[in-house]
């Protein structure tokens, strides 16, 4: 029982080195004003580089597997193989359900490094019934039975409960807008933070990652009209994008009381 404690003050040694490494030009971003974007003719040729392959892979692919959902013509798909006593769920659903079940202990560990006890075992319980109950993630007992939701956060987060400013505004290659902080904090979350990354197999982690990319795709379907109507028809995609999401982080972060979810219906 003592180990895992040591092992979580030993990953957030290190995340904590790895940050400040990564963090030590960051300059601080306004948390309210004009959005601080001094690597913006860098980040508009990312940005084209993302709508591209959007609009030649990931849109294609979302029309793709959309039919698992809802098939063209109307009706619902046949249901997925299930087994005895679990939901009918689709072959989408269930990989959705899997590539989120293993991204849990990671959120357990964050959560744990920002002093908030209650989401971390909340996630700790939900990992534990679905992997147990739910044929390893690909169902969601935990949610449909327990009324335990995901509680989804990030290094970056962690960063920012440490008081660590967002710094300046930045859209990577195919993971798209984020900030010098949430960008330190993705690298954090893949190398140091996930306790599975010394637990499962190389094919084990393969198919987690081909789960989360397949979910991707099919959030892209569910909200193909969104994501088209910003990317692809707005009069500055870019501007659109960088605005939206430096609000959505703002929300998810709770730095401003008065501000709503530009992502909600």
């Amino acid at each position: 029982m003592q180990g895992r404690p040591v092992a979580i003050r030993v990953a957030a040694a290190r995340a904590a080195m790895l940050a400040c490494l990564l963090l030590g030009g960051c300059a601080a971003g306004p948390q309210g004003g004009p959005i601080a974007d001094p690597y913006e003719p860098m980040n508009r040729r990312v940005h084209a580089f993302n709508t591209a392959l959007d609009a030649r892979v990931l849109r294609p692919l979302g029309q793709a597997v959309r039919p698992a959902a809802r098939p063209a013509g109307g009706g619902t798909a046949p249901p997925a193989a299930r087994a005895p006593g679990q939901p009918d769920t689709s072959a989408l659903d269930m990989i959705s359900n899997f590539g989120a079940n293993l991204s849990l202990p990671g959120k357990v560990v964050n959560h744990l490094l920002q002093g908030r006890p209650r989401p971390a075992a909340s996630n700790t319980a939900r990992f534990a019934l679905n992997t147990a109950l739910g044929l390893g993630g690909l169902f969601d007992p935990a949610g449909r039975d327990f009324a335990l939701p995901e509680t989804d956060t990030d290094f970056g987060e962690t960063l920012h409960v440490w008081g660590v400013p967002a710094g300046a505004y930045l859209e990577l290659p195919v993971l798209g807008p984020s900030s010098e902080r949430d960008a330190a904090g993705k690298i954090v979350d893949l190398l140091l933070i996930d306790p599975l990354q010394g637990v499962l197999t190389p094919e084990q982690k393969l198919a987690g990652t081909a789960a989360r990319i397949l979910s991707k795709a099919g959030e892209r379907a569910r909200f193909g009209s969104t994501v088209d109507s910003v990317l692809h028809e707005s009069a500055d995609s870019y501007a659109q994008t960088r605005l939206l999401y430096s609000q959505h982080r703002r929300y998810e972060l709770k730095q401003q009381e008065d501000i709503i979810d530009p992502y909600a219906d």
